[in-house]
């Protein structure tokens, strides 16, 4: 054969092959498969690492991942290189167990999670036969999502599907809602399925929908407002007292909800006071606010309760659940002296920025010092992060001390990087030596101690959670820094976590519930109200006096909280005051003042009240009963709000109840050794207890029960007593 008629062959022959379906199959083969971009998400979407199955902390079935993949690494090794050829096999992919069992062919513990038609089975398929390459050429990072819409306004029943946008950063977009997570706060509101198909209920309000994709996190905001649409000058119309009626207004107008009518004198006499100095109205403040006629007493009785030394005590015991500890563990007089600087900075009216400033940078003596306690209490740089992080910031960093937080920005690093604060806290003294742990310890500026990452081994360096901290000086306290970069004004969660704390209590529900916990995906439920708080607590120069000053004197505080057609559905938007039970030192201290004896507490003096105590370890029944901490538990405590037939029982069938209510001292003896009408004794009754006149069926009530024949003065009096303590009007705050 000529060398010409050989080239025509091969020429010849590289045509055919060109054209074959085999050359097609190779032209057209897919794209290197990236283990982050690609596989990791299918992991995440369809539960393989989450919590119950391959991502809790021992694995699954010999195999382990990282929680919602934010180990890439580990998992590529756990996949890849760990028990070759039983969970990926080259030779023959299909029956790779980590495509055989999600696919149903073989069993798994999880059941069947992808359908072989899939493009999920496909890329798990292609990674395998192009022999499960750690990172594809040129392999983008991600960078953001997006949710798109951001925002809906939907009626009753209707449904909206979400798209949700990877951005990576060579500029390229994805669409990646088949692999995203997403979750409701608020189902019954606003639902969503695992498509992103979102469903409105049937209740008027608000909702966040979360979308997860590979530790990025984008929000929905829903809104199902009332069908039927109110006009704009009701709502022009209002009462405006300051900043916060109108944001509430605003948001109500979008719902079409209007607020309930004001309270009446009474009820907000006894509501102002119970919240503010945590005590009920006297006898003499009934009778006097009652009768006053100017058009400005609701804010007089405010700055009165304000100067109140009750105000400073009742709000100390809110601060001492949270940073309190078990005398048991600490000491009792190191306990004891920390409640007393808890204590005396609220009489003091001191900053919340200076008690914040004062307490993480504290040194001394445990015996002299009260505020260095904490730091006997939390020895740990983790521990002080969690606690400090949570209570003046409102991040809880519980979860990123082991991994990636789910539903937050932080991770391990971010972490370890905030507890080097705490890193070179010197002790010095006998230390912790429960229970009785008696000595006095000191805490000083140390010069040694450092954080390790407990991944990487690398020693961290400290570093706030965002934003920028003044620099740490050779020779300084590094806890300085951190405190001025927690109170900075600058710090708007430092503002907005204790605006949210002090509208919870004196509206019964914060902004953020829980309290403490601000994060991207727990959402105010109003959120420009939240940031204004925030920002005239910070403007107050952070007084906690005049951030319930203008809470109090808002008209959506003094609202009813009696629903009308509008709003009997609502409990985020403060369209109408939420009734609640009072807090149990409150209570006890209303019966004491109710029937007129004292209680008793151990190691207080005599006539003190309950909410003086400086350890919950002091023996009260009624106290447990109603709810305050376990003694036993570590700060922050929290308190059971709810009320339970226990309660009830303890009020109707109390020894020590029964025994006050009858006391030779108290109350029901001395109306009945006076000289006082039924009329008389009706309204002192009602006035003490309820902190109102009686109506006229209730007066006539008390008038026939002391004229019965055979009926005894005192014993008619005890009765009602009794029967008025155990009314939800004496227990719940309206």
């Amino acid at each position: 054969m000529s060398r010409r008629s050989a080239r025509f062959l091969i020429a010849f022959a590289l045509l055919a092959f060109s054209l074959s379906p085999a050359c097609k199959l190779r032209a057209e083969e897919p794209a290197i498969v990236d283990f982050e971009n690609d596989l990791q998400p299918i992991f995440t979407r369809f539960g393989c690492n989450s919590g119950p199955c391959h991502g809790k902390a021992r694995g699954q079935g010999g195999f382990q991942l990282s929680l919602l993949g934010f180990d890439g690494q580990q998992d590529y090794d756990a996949i890849a290189k760990e028990g070759r050829g039983r969970r990926v096999f080259p030779g023959a992919p299909e029956n790779s167990l980590l495509i055989a069992k999600p696919a149903g062919k073989t069993p798994h513990g999880g059941g069947k999670r992808l359908d072989v038609d899939s493009p999920e089975y496909q890329t798990l398929l292609n990674w395998v036969r192009q022999g499960m390459p750690r990172k594809a050429p040129s392999a983008a990072t991600l960078q953001s999502i997006t949710v798109s819409p951001p925002s809906l306004i939907l009626a009753a029943s209707q449904t909206q599907a979400l798209t949700v946008t990877a951005k990576y950063s060579d500029g390229a977009e994805r669409d990646v809602t088949r692999l995203t997570a997403f979750q409701s706060n608020e189902a019954p509101i606003a639902a969503v399925n695992e498509n992103g198909l979102v469903t409105a209920g049937q209740i008027t309000g608000d909702a966040a929908i979360m979308a997860r994709f590979m530790g990025q996190i984008a929000v929905c905001d829903v809104m199902i407002p009332r069908p039927e649409v109110i006009p704009a000058e009701v709502y022009a119309q209002l009462p405006r007292n300051n900043f916060i009626d109108e944001l509430v207004w605003q948001k109500l107008q979008r719902l079409n909800i209007t607020p309930s009518p004001v309270c009446d004198d009474h009820t907000f006499l006894r509501r102002a006071t119970t919240d503010i100095s945590g005590r009920i109205p006297t006898l003499e403040e009934v009778n006097a606010f009652l009768a006053d006629t100017s058009a400005d007493k609701r804010s007089k009785l405010i700055d009165r309760l304000l100067e109140e030394p009750e105000f400073a005590d009742h709000w100390a015991n809110k601060w001492a659940d949270l940073l309190r500890p078990n005398p048991y563990h600490v000491g009792i007089k190191a306990t004891f002296n920390y409640d007393h600087w808890i204590r005396q900075s609220f009489h003091d009216r001191k900053p919340w920025d200076q008690f914040v400033r004062e307490l993480l940078t504290a040194r001394g003596g445990t015996f002299r010092d009260g505020s260095v306690v904490m730091f006997r209490d939390r020895r740990q740089p983790e521990e002080l992060t969690t606690l400090v992080s949570q209570l003046f910031i409102g991040v809880r960093l519980d979860c990123a001390k082991c991994h990636h937080h789910p539903f937050e920005v932080w991770g391990q690093d971010d972490f370890y990087s905030f507890a080097a604060y705490f890193s070179k806290i010197g002790r010095k003294g006998t230390g912790i030596s429960a229970p009785i742990s008696g000595s006095e310890e000191f805490v000083f500026t140390g010069t040694s101690g450092s954080v390790t990452h407990p991944v990487t081994g690398a020693t961290m360096t400290p570093r706030p959670l965002f934003g920028e901290a003044p620099p740490v000086v050779e020779g300084q306290d590094q806890r300085e820094s951190l405190a001025a970069w927690i109170t900075s004004p600058n710090n708007h969660l430092f503002a907005q976590v204790m605006s949210n704390r002090v509208w919870a209590d004196l509206l019964a529900r914060g902004f953020v519930e829980p309290v403490d916990d601000l994060r991207a995906t727990n959402p105010p439920t109003n959120g420009p109200l939240l940031k204004a708080l925030g920002e005239h607590f910070r403007d107050s120069g952070f007084s906690i006096t005049e951030l319930i000053r203008v809470v109090a004197n808002s008209h959506v505080y003094q609202l009813s909280s009696l629903p009308n057609e509008t709003n009997a559905a609502d409990t985020r938007n403060y369209s109408r005051h939420y009734r609640h039970r009072l807090r149990a030192e409150v209570l006890l201290d209303a019966v004491s003042l109710v029937t007129g004896v004292p209680q008793e507490f151990d190691a207080m003096p005599p006539d003190s009240s309950a909410k003086q105590l400086w350890t919950h370890r002091s023996d009260s029944l009624f106290l447990d009963t109603f709810g305050r901490p376990d003694p036993n538990q570590d700060p922050p405590c929290e308190r059971m709000s709810d009320s339970t037939v226990v309660q009830s029982l303890h009020l109707m069938n109390s020894e020590k109840l029964y025994r006050d209510i009858g006391s030779d001292n108290g109350t029901a003896k001395s109306l009945a050794d006076s000289e006082k009408s039924a009329e008389e004794i009706s309204a002192e009754l009602y006035a003490r207890v309820f902190g109102r006149k009686p109506t006229v069926e209730e007066t006539a009530l008390v008038t026939e029960l002391l004229a019965a024949e055979g009926a005894v003065r005192r014993q008619v009096i005890e009765d009602l007593m009794w029967a008025m303590v155990n009314s939800a009007e004496f227990v719940f705050q309206d």
